[in-house]
């Protein structure tokens, strides 16, 4: 295990494997959740090849707290692991920070990074599908779906279920996207290449409030690489006790509105983009006032949808003036 590098490292073969096989860097940045990286970790250790070469693999772990809460966690796993296992520690704080420490450190003659978050965990069949689909459909970057997990001790109210507020869009396989996360990506490292000398991949203007993920693949997909669905690609994500508040879900709604205006707004300036968009905004933000009043003789969740829109309507108006919304 490596614990601090200067310089992005070779993957070290074993003796007589093959060097034609595909080289893949698995990325995930992590803070302050030692338990939850170790359940990561194990489901990584678990990936398994069925359909092609097993390829080489990498693990890079970034822990963006200063003090090295992961490193016994990794540590633990390391003598157990099937993968080499890289671990640094990012004393810059803020996400892209972190993300780009981890590309930072991804062998040189990787052929693709996948990224994920470090309180997932991957199907067994996670990064084969990621692969398999990339190579059917020609795509510089192939994003799959999270499923959200509620824990078996957690009391989660009825209008939350009903409502299914923690899910998560999904699409067919192969669908063309318009961008991407982190939560679940994988990119060609044919994409890094064409960064200018000492510039970024993520934009540091998200480290704090997020949204560099988005950005950046919105950003590559403006460009002309290809971004694809792999609906098979799953991985897990434990829903947070906090996240069980309808004032999580409505901040949560204005924040990833807000965020998408605010991108789009950048990157298509003109003025009939910036006036459908207000017009959506404005939109959403009428029909959410409208449907109050029924809605609370229908139940919480119906109520909760109604406040929602108004929430992601707002967040569509302020992403327009270059506001983002909270991410926390």
């Amino acid at each position: 295990m490596q614990i601090v590098s200067d310089q992005p490292s070779d993957i070290n073969y074993s003796p007589g494997s093959p060097t034609n096989l595909m080289k893949i860097s698995i990325c995930a940045a992590t803070y302050k959740r030692p338990n939850i990286l170790q359940d990561l970790l194990e489901s990584l250790n678990n990936l398994t090849f069925t359909r092609i070469p097993t390829p080489v693999i990498e693990v890079i772990i970034v822990d963006n707290d200063a003090t090295g809460s992961a490193e016994m966690t990794v540590k633990e796993i390391e003598p157990s692991f099937q993968w080499p296992l890289k671990y640094f520690v990012e004393t810059n704080q803020g996400v892209t920070y972190a993300r780009n420490r981890c590309v930072s450190e991804a062998c040189k003659d990787s052929d693709f990074i996948a990224m994920l978050d470090d309180d997932e965990t991957a199907t067994s069949e996670w990064l084969e599908e990621l692969l398999i689909n990339q190579k059917k459909f020609d795509a510089e970057i192939v994003a799959g779906p999270v499923i959200p997990v509620y824990k078996k001790e957690q009391q989660v109210p009825d209008w939350i279920k009903a409502g299914n507020f923690h899910g998560y869009e999904r699409h067919e396989t192969g669908e063309r996207m318009h961008t991407a996360f982190t939560g679940n990506v994988m990119f060609s490292t044919k994409i890094l290449k064409a960064l200018k000398k000492d510039e970024p991949l993520f934009d540091h203007r998200f480290a704090q409030n997020g949204a560099e993920d988005a950005y950046l693949f919105s950003c590559l997909n403006k460009q002309g690489y290809k971004i694809i669905w792999a609906d098979e690609a799953v991985l897990y994500e434990p829903v947070a006790d906090k996240r069980l508040a309808l004032d999580w879900i409505l901040k949560r709604g204005l924040w990833s509105w807000s965020v998408h205006s605010l991108i789009e707004s950048e990157l298509y300036p003109s003025l009939k983009t910036q006036t459908i968009r207000a017009i959506k905004g404005l939109g959403l933000v009428v029909m959410g006032v409208i449907s109050i009043g029924p809605s609370l003789l229908l139940g919480k969740a119906k109520a909760a949808r109604a406040l929602l829109r108004i929430y992601r309507g707002v967040g569509t108006l302020s992403g327009l003036m270059g506001r983002q919304g909270s991410w926390q």
